[in-house]
């Protein structure tokens, strides 16, 4: 079954607020008003052009920020210039207004923006500073999500999603990586978001640091691993599914042709591992967490035996 795919297209300026109020250092100036407004973009705005007049390709779906600039413009600004240009810009129903460096609006100014029924927050951050975190911000808040069923762990910095029908041993490999020195990300319940091209993946709440065992039940990983061996969230670079032993004829020996798995618009590479009574799979997870960093690095493992091979067959075989 295709994993659902859940797609944000905005926000309100109060779940804005209530979220990244502290991250942000934001405080509300004025009336609580326009907090059901919505962002509809996930990048802040500097209205610099806006306010001198040219509103073709205004950015109004966005948070709009004042820094030094702006403000220094609207000083320069003689009376009633400076209120006919702040008038346009809330004339073209904006989010929100975010006022950096702790500055604040005259007090005509704050007045206007409460009419047009605009909240206005000051941050004491740096202008560029409070741009590049808040689209951090808004890049999360608007990714593209999912959720698979799996069991994901950090092993040596790479993140491994274990995939596999139920009762094939995911949660057993998992706690074989754990003791072999991994973190645990999530079990059962994978949820992944698609952050600026990279998949993050996470687990529920109720769910972080718990993995369910058959046969034993609940475990809590820090009570037996410590706490090193939870994580919050992780990248994901590998997607290994367990295959029963039925399929294992149909499981790729060699790795010269490298698979990936599609997940939120993006290649993952994958990897088939037969499990069997006997095998350590756990081991097996590991080595192939770690040919993926060394063909990271540009060693191919698979493709360096493949080209001595085809050597070896040129020398024997002269016509090749």
């Amino acid at each position: 079954m295709t994993p659902k795919v859940i797609k944000v297209s905005s926000i309100t300026v109060g779940e804005f607020f209530e979220r990244h109020q502290e991250s942000l250092q934001l405080k509300l100036v004025g009336p609580e008003v326009g907090f059901d407004k919505l962002i509809r973009e996930p990048a802040p705005n500097r209205p610099g052009l806006a306010l001198a007049g040219f509103f073709s390709y205004f950015a109004k779906k966005r948070i709009q920020v004042l820094g030094y600039s702006e403000l220094s413009y609207f000083k320069k600004l003689e009376s009633p210039d400076d209120v006919k240009r702040f008038d346009q810009l809330c004339k073209h129903n904006i989010p929100c207004l975010v006022i950096a460096r702790g500055q604040t609006l005259p007090d005509q100014l704050s007045e206007l923006a409460a009419k047009h029924e605009i909240a206005i927050f000051t941050s004491p951050m740096v202008t560029m500073k409070f741009l590049n975190r808040a689209t951090i911000l808004l890049e999360e808040e608007f990714a593209e999500s999912t959720s698979l069923h799996g069991c994901m762990v950090d092993y040596r910095g790479v993140g491994v999603l274990i995939m596999g029908k139920s009762g094939s041993g995911k949660s057993e490999t998992a706690i074989g990586l754990l003791e072999r020195g991994a973190a645990l990300v999530a079990d059962d319940l994978v949820r992944i978001r698609n952050v600026g091209g990279e998949l993050i993946t996470s687990a529920p709440d109720l769910a972080r640091g718990y993995i369910e065992m058959r046969g034993i039940g609940i475990i809590n990983a820090a009570n037996l691993f410590g706490l090193s061996a939870i994580r919050p969230e992780k990248r994901l670079d590998l997607v290994i599914t367990l295959k029963g032993e039925t399929d294992l004829n149909k499981v790729d020996r060699l790795g010269i042709r490298r698979k990936g798995y599609p997940i939120l618009g993006t290649s993952i590479p994958h990897v088939e591992i037969p499990v069997a009574a006997g095998r350590d799979t756990a081991r097996l997870v590991s080595v192939a967490a770690l040919d993926l960093q060394l063909r990271r690095l540009g060693y191919d493992m698979a493709d360096e035996f493949n080209q001595k091979l085809l050597a070896r067959m040129a020398v024997s075989n002269p016509t090749i």
